[in-house]
């Protein structure tokens, strides 16, 4: 099945995921998607993420993560999309919750947090929220 946003479908088979307490999700892998768990897995949202091989695309294997029952993601928000992009320099790159959550941001230095973006100077394309 192909879909028009797959990094919107990424974040909502995570977020569901995450509220029915399932331990891991499966979705198809891309770079994109293999950034953005890695970004995750760095700001100790999931626990662990694993790549594996089908003879296509690959599947990305995210293992979440809980904290006293709850999960570690209280929130997942895709921010650009292909209808409206949003893109933003590095002095406007937004805070997400007075900078306890993390924007995702992809810059022509690959994607990185907003905290990493604004330290090197750079803007981009502010892909989601997670907090």
């Amino acid at each position: 099945m192909s879909t028009t946003d797959p990094i919107a479908d990424f974040f909502t088979r995570v977020r569901n995921a995450a509220k029915s307490k399932h331990k891991r999700v499966d979705v198809p892998a891309s770079n994109m998607k293999k950034a953005i768990a890695q970004i995750m897995l760095e700001e100790k949202f999931i626990s662990s993420f694993t790549l594996l091989e089908d003879g296509k695309q690959g599947i990305l294997r995210i293992h979440l993560k809980y904290q006293g029952g709850r999960p570690v993601i209280a929130g997942l928000r895709r921010v650009s999309r292909p209808g409206l992009r949003m893109y933003r320099p590095a002095e406007e790159l937004p805070r997400v919750l007075g900078g306890l959550g993390v924007a995702i941001v992809s810059t022509s230095r690959g994607i990185m947090t907003d905290h990493r973006a604004r330290k090197e100077h750079v803007g981009g394309e502010v892909v989601a929220y997670i907090w």
